[in-house]
């Protein structure tokens, strides 16, 4: 579980990075990629948490 968490880390490091200093200056394009980032870190947790599910039924 311990890589799932270091990799997870990344992905918010990275989506805060990116919200401070690599920001598009086209707001509707910026809300488009802040809006898939999201969802990837989101998708990310419910993978976490579902192999977290199948090592508890084990």
């Amino acid at each position: 579980m311990k890589p799932h968490l270091i990799i997870f880390a990344i992905l918010i490091a990275g989506f805060i990075i990116y919200n401070f200093f690599f920001r598009i200056a086209d707001d509707k394009t910026n809300t488009v990629i802040n809006i898939a980032y999201a969802s990837i870190l989101f998708g990310y947790i419910s993978f976490m948490a579902f192999s977290l599910l199948k090592k508890m039924k084990k």
